[in-house]
């Protein structure tokens, strides 16, 4: 019999063939549960013996000396970050160097998202004490929360006044700027009055892969420590799930071509733009983009030190565990 593992994941399209059973496993019956919000603490949740979770708050927890949960180099959520800067239609910025000296507005601090975002910003000679920030909801949708987590600063680092969703400072000149990883509703329709900062983002997304080599990687997938020390096959055959499904959804979006009038268009670049193991799991093939995210996370005062990677991943680092 099948050991049953429950994993609580966002619903990301390509673990489609996972959920519905075209990927398996000899060993394990792995059950996705799709959830709005990723679970806050997977150590001690009862429910789950596997989650996704935040790059950003794992290298925090570990930093911390986490010992009930084992991450994985799977990076389950990736993506670039050049297109969630968004401004008005009319503003006269236009580059991520004009972002220096202006009111920004985030999601979240520390987010994994956010902290992303502002690592070409600092490549750009924006750092974060070259911009105001503000910390809040997107929209009067969502709700009230510290965004702050800690990391405020008067004067630098802010919630937003009177806790206003930043959309609406947008549009009256109360920002400048907002980072976020997803677009607020009605951006996609005529006269939103919005536009990404970077009118060419894809371009300036290529150049960036071009000179880090890797597409950032904002979650990760982790597993209850007793549940991988009861089960060593347990990391690797999560991490060649994660992997089989993305391919085999690949493949079918290749054959029907379904999603949108242009998505043949968006898969042709994204086949001609990236080598073939952009999105590939493990620790070695990570290691550039598992550092620069350490790195970051420092340099952004998110973390008093920079952990490396073995420390990031001692649990991948001991045994290999879940190499691609």
């Amino acid at each position: 019999m099948r050991t049953q593992i429950r994993i609580a994941t966002r619903d990301w399209d390509y673990l489609t063939p996972l959920i519905l059973g075209d990927v398996k496993s000899d060993e394990f019956d792995v059950k996705v549960d799709r959830v709005g919000t990723l679970i806050s603490d997977l150590g001690s949740d009862p429910n789950y013996e596997a989650a996704e979770v935040s790059f950003s708050r794992y290298a925090s927890a570990m930093a911390g000396g986490e010992t009930r949960i084992v991450g994985l180099p799977c990076f389950i959520m990736r993506g670039f970050r050049h297109r969630c800067i968004i401004v008005r239609d009319d503003s006269p910025l236009q580059t991520l160097a004009d972002l220096a000296g202006k009111r920004i507005g985030v999601t979240g601090w520390r987010d994994s998202g956010n902290t992303w975002t502002r690592a070409p910003v600092r490549r750009a000679g924006v750092g974060v004490d070259d911009a105001y920030w503000f910390a809040g909801r997107l929209t009067a949708q969502h709700p009230i929360t510290d965004r702050l987590d800690g990391f405020g600063r008067p004067g630098r680092i802010e919630a937003c006044p009177g806790e206003r969703p930043m959309m609406e400072l947008l549009a009256d000149g109360g920002l400048d700027a907002v980072f976020t990883p997803f677009m607020p509703d009605g951006y996609f329709g005529k006269g939103g009055g919005f536009r990404q900062l970077l009118r060419d983002f894809r371009a300036a997304e290529r150049d960036y892969f071009n000179e880090v080599g890797y597409v950032p990687g904002m979650h990760l997938v982790a597993i209850k420590t007793p549940v991988a020390e009861r089960h060593p096959n347990l990391a690797g055959e999560l991490t060649r799930l994660v992997g089989e499904s993305q391919r085999v959804w690949t493949e079918k979006r290749r054959k029907y071509a379904e999603t949108s009038p242009w998505i043949i268009e968006e898969l042709l670049h994204a086949a001609r733009d990236l080598p073939p193991d952009w999105n590939d799991n493990g620790l070695e093939v990570n290691r550039r983009m598992i550092g620069d995210f350490a790195s970051e996370l420092h340099e952004q005062g998110i973390l008093a030190k920079a952990l490396s990677v073995e420390a990031l991943f001692p649990h991948e680092a001991r045994t290999g565990a879940s190499a691609a």
